[in-house]
């Protein structure tokens, strides 16, 4: 789907490569009772939509990891989340996504009234799961997940916006482009002359065009990979989202590469699952 010919510009690199943890601890069980509140909007509907839409199951779909070049993934540490919503913003600035369209949104669950108490807060992107429910429901295979890397991607040439996706997806990670627009976009000013770099493809936001009227989702700002389909760091080619973070609670890399940020992440501490019941296995974990 992508341009390789193309590139966008690549933001400041993120400086922090350790992870220094706080002195402050959070009461496991409270944790675990938090996190099984998260996205639970919808989950009957969900199942339902998936069960009866199997036979529409595409063809792109493939989950075997041993086909995969990189698994990538990311580590959140919910010690270190403060709500700043900063990666929201440059998720945005990232990808130009219009109004109603987040790839990464900032949930917030209080823990009650205890002394002491604080609340969890999370960022939640698209999950990029090995086991997607939303590739097998769409009817024409326009979401699909790419055996090289892993990451869930939809092609807004084939996407017919039918929303089964969207039902399907457990964690409400994806979203219906309605074809409204910031000001910024509306007014013709000098922003909205600017290519989208989404997919390597540049496309200039126009009615009646694509994206609008397609589903949409985080994707992981896989047009930052090099032709070889890696990130650099370094070089400021790494998810807005986890370069941007200004507590560096988000942590990006390769579950494949066992010397990565995220591999070591997990040997470190307690990681969780969102809705693991459901065997999405998801390639997003949060430390507790």
């Amino acid at each position: 789907m992508a341009d390789e010919s193309r590139q966008s510009s690549a933001p400041v690199a993120d400086p922090i490569s350790r992870v220094e943890p706080l002195a402050r601890t959070v009461d496991r069980r409270d944790m675990l009772d938090a996190f099984m509140k998260i996205g639970a909007v919808s989950l009957a509907v969900a199942l339902g939509a998936g069960s009866s839409l199997a036979p529409l199951a595409s063809a792109f779909a493939d989950s075997d990891e041993k086909k995969q070049k990189f698994r990538y993934g990311m580590v959140v540490d919910t010690r270190r989340c403060v709500g700043c919503k900063a990666c929201m913003v440059a998720c945005k600035a990232e990808n130009k996504t219009p109004p109603g369209v987040s790839y990464t949104v900032v949930v917030e669950n209080g823990f009650g009234d205890r002394p002491g108490d604080r609340p969890l807060f999370l960022t939640k992107p698209c999950f990029h799961c090995d086991e997607p429910p939303c590739v097998s429901v769409c009817p024409v295979g326009a979401t699909f997940k790419r055996k090289q890397d892993g990451i869930v991607v939809v092609d807004y040439d084939r996407c017919i916006g039918c929303r089964y996706c969207i039902v399907a997806c457990p964690y409400q990670a994806r979203y219906f482009d309605f074809g409204e627009n910031y000001p910024a976009v509306a007014d013709k000013t000098a922003y909205a002359e600017v290519p989208s770099p989404e997919y390597g493809q540049f496309r200039k936001r126009e009615a009646d065009e694509s994206p609008i009227g397609n589903v949409r989702k985080c994707t992981f700002c896989l047009h930052l990979q090099d032709a070889a389909g890696k990130y650099d760091k370094a070089a400021g080619r790494w998810p807005a989202c986890a370069k941007t973070c200004t507590g560096k609670a988000i942590y990006f890399g390769d579950f494949n590469d066992p010397d990565s940020d995220v591999s070591r992440l997990l040997t470190q501490r307690q990681p969780v699952r969102l809705k693991e019941e459901l065997g999405t296995e998801p390639n997003v974990y949060y430390l507790l």
